[in-house]
């Protein structure tokens, strides 16, 4: 008996010991792969060669490079992400083609509204507005919430009005307005008139929000959105890219990530947020991260959308469950990628 009490202590003492010694080996150490790298989205939809003539195929490619390259030049001359992130975002909200500042979508009653967001990974610091009218670059409005302000969101004309206040000259609502929008408008005028359409049971075919992540040299990430929202919304209603933890979010510890898609699904599932937990706290890549939620847990609530983001080491990694989307990415090597159907 005293032979066989020995042998289990013996044993269990064992046990022990090689536990230990499990959980106190050293992780493995990833090192950051790139200097310096951006990646950005023009949005997330029905975006397949079909729906998309080939020069509308060359503008877009020549404004995702544009932009990009505008970011690449930020980071190679030393500078922040968050100047990256903000940089990026001015050139394609200042284009037509997306829906985001100039090009952005009209609501119901036909006006345009405006949503914004941007966080930097270093501080956890954010700032966001929601629903301004007459703010020609919201993603910069956002960055002077931030900035300059205790409150990370602001919406509606609060937020115009401290735009206004920190040096940002406000510009009319018809400034938003193209020629697209407002044909795009006209029609849905005409289809209200005839069956009453609702806003809520549209199928939305295609989302312009645009946004971006980037690691600068430092090593500090960062990530911003900008929205027109969605197409006829009903005038108030706002989506995930002003809410951090949503359509933004930025860590140092793991990643800086930019949503686009169907607001109301992102909101409710943190998505940007639920990618980097993930990384933390289940040790997940960002690539596992950003399928098993984008690919996994919305698909399961039949929701459509996409992300894009870099990690800590500069691993850059673009998910999305519709036909295509509007993507780009550059690292230090200086070769720019864009893309925009699935592979």
């Amino acid at each position: 008996m005293r032979k066989t009490i020995l042998t289990v202590l013996v044993f269990s003492l064992a046990f022990l010991f090689s536990s230990c010694l499990k959980e106190n080996k050293p992780a493995r150490v990833e090192k950051k792969q790139i200097d310096f790298g951006l990646v950005i989205h023009g949005g997330a939809g029905n975006i397949t060669p079909e729906n998309l003539p080939e020069d509308m195929q060359k503008q877009y490619k020549e404004k995702l490079k544009e932009a990009l390259m505008t970011g690449y030049n930020v980071l190679k001359n030393n500078g922040s992400a968050l100047d990256a992130v903000e940089k990026v975002i001015n050139v394609l909200e200042n284009s037509p083609l997306f829906n985001a500042g100039k090009g952005a979508v009209m609501t119901d009653i036909g006006t345009c509204e405006l949503d914004a967001s941007i966080m930097d990974g270093k501080t956890l610091n954010a700032g966001a507005v929601a629903g301004v009218k007459h703010v020609k670059n919201p993603i910069t409005a956002a960055r002077k919430v931030m900035e300059f302000s205790p409150h990370v969101l602001l919406g509606g004309e609060g937020a115009d009005k401290f735009a206004e206040e920190v040096g940002l000259k406000p510009v009319p609502n018809n400034y938003f307005y193209t020629k697209r929008r407002l044909e795009q408008y006209k029609k849905y005028l005409e289809r209200k008139r005839k069956k009453s359409a609702s806003v809520s049971k549209s199928k939305f075919k295609k989302f312009g929000t645009v946004g971006c992540a980037a690691l600068d040299k430092s090593g500090n990430l960062a990530a911003g959105t900008s929205t027109g929202g969605i197409s006829f919304k009903k005038f108030g209603r706002i989506g995930d890219s002003p809410i951090i933890g949503a359509g933004t979010y930025a860590n140092n510890n793991t990643c800086a990530i930019s949503c686009t898609g169907q607001g109301e699904y992102f909101i409710r599932n943190v998505v940007a947020y639920d990618i980097s937990a993930l990384m933390a706290y289940k040790k997940l890549s960002l690539k596992q991260a950003a399928q098993k939620v984008i690919m996994k847990k919305l698909v399961e609530q039949k929701a459509e959308g996409g992300m894009i983001g870099i990690d800590k080491y500069g691993n850059i990694v673009s998910v999305f469950n519709t036909p295509g989307m509007f993507r780009a990415y550059v690292t230090d090597k200086g070769k720019p990628v864009v893309k925009m159907f699935k592979e």
